[in-house]
């Protein structure tokens, strides 16, 4: 699809400099310009590649001062927020991108599920009994809809992910790649056996609105009751959200990422990679935890936690710089003994 720079600028309410109708049809990088593309100048470390990018239109903030001539096939769009406005655009790209519509005749849907306005089900995808598809809401090739699952409006799930029996997701959300929704979770118990017996896991996960969940993370059905994701939520890959878990809203969570079963994380709290988080523990709102760290007991106000046990961000790097001595430390502390047992010595004499 093709835009002119009028448009464009119509639509980010700027100002045009330049070929009010140059055209563009595809995105770029300002280092990787080329003709027919749009692009945007946010970060003044990129500034000298505004004089010699090939791209048919930049994007670029209004109080940004040019220093030398720029190429004559090149037009401007100053805007206030050049950052926030190409992501504007980088948005309608993508739903234009994925603005399909109808059922692939290589679909699978049940007599019994409900399918809402404008849905998209794509070939090998799988919609089971009951399930309720809202407005909109786009189920890409392979993916799995158990039986009474319920997808929001305007909710995109990608190729290959499974949303499995009773488990429900909101409206505007993205479940990417290879997430599994809805898998048991790790309950057994021990018995006289020395062995251990399966406890069905019966409640379900629920997904709130605007979630976006990243590519091949797990997230477990409750053993009794719900797991829950709160609006807001962002998700990155690979990470194990386990039975009975509630994550507040506009939490971020980042790759590699376990937490137990029963613990329950506050609101707008940010997670680094590859944190450990035990069970049946609660971390309070707004707490950042530093990545690879392992939370062992509740976080009972909003904090900066660091290492593993966890513990404040700022003594941890305190700490942190004495353990890097710490050989030298152990020298010098040899050295101090040798040095008082000489002394000690000659105070026999």
């Amino acid at each position: 699809m093709e835009f002119s720079a009028s448009q464009i600028a119509q639509l980010l309410e700027g100002e045009v400099v330049g070929n009010e109708e140059a055209i563009v049809s595809n995105l770029s990088k300002i280092e990787e310009g080329q003709s027919g593309t749009l692009s945007f100048l946010a970060n003044p470390a990129y500034s000298e590649y505004i004089y010699t990018t090939q791209a048919s239109i930049v994007i670029l903030n209004r109080d940004f001062k040019l220093e030398k001539s720029i190429p004559d096939t090149l037009t401007l769009i100053r805007v206030d927020d050049a950052y926030s406005c190409f992501a504007k655009l980088l948005d309608l790209y993508n739903q234009i991108k994925y603005d399909r519509k109808g059922v692939d005749k290589r679909a699978i849907v049940s007599e019994t599920a409900t399918l809402g306005t404008d849905v998209y089900v794509g070939a090998g995808a799988v919609v089971e009994d009951g399930a309720v598809i809202g407005d909109g809401a786009k189920i890409y090739p392979q993916a799995y809809i158990g039986s009474n699952v319920k997808i929001g409006t305007k909710t995109l799930i990608h190729p290959s992910a499974r949303i499995l029996a009773d488990c429900e997701v909101g409206d505007d959300c993205v479940i990417h790649s290879g997430v599994v929704i809805g898998g048991d979770g790790f309950g057994f118990a021990p018995n006289s056996d020395n062995n251990y017996q399966k406890v069905a896991q019966i409640g379900n996960v629920i997904i709130e609105d605007h979630v976006e969940i990243g590519a091949n993370t797990t997230i477990d059905r409750a053993t009794l009751g719900h797991t829950i994701v709160r609006k807001g939520v962002k998700i990155d890959n690979l990470i194990q959200i386990a039975h009975n878990v509630e994550i507040g809203e506009n939490t971020v969570i980042a790759a590699q990422t376990g937490i137990a079963g029963s613990t329950k994380i506050g609101k707008n709290c940010m997670i680094g990679g590859q944190v450990g988080i035990v069970g049946h523990i609660t971390i309070a709102d707004g707490t950042m935890i530093a990545a690879q760290s392992g939370i062992q007991s509740s976080i009972t106000e909003k904090s900066i936690v660091q290492g593993s046990p966890a513990f404040s961000a700022g003594d941890y790097k305190k700490s942190y710089v004495g353990f890097r001595r710490l050989p030298n430390i152990m020298k010098e502390l040899g050295d101090l003994k040798k040095a008082i047992s000489a002394l000690k010595r000659e105070s026999e004499l």
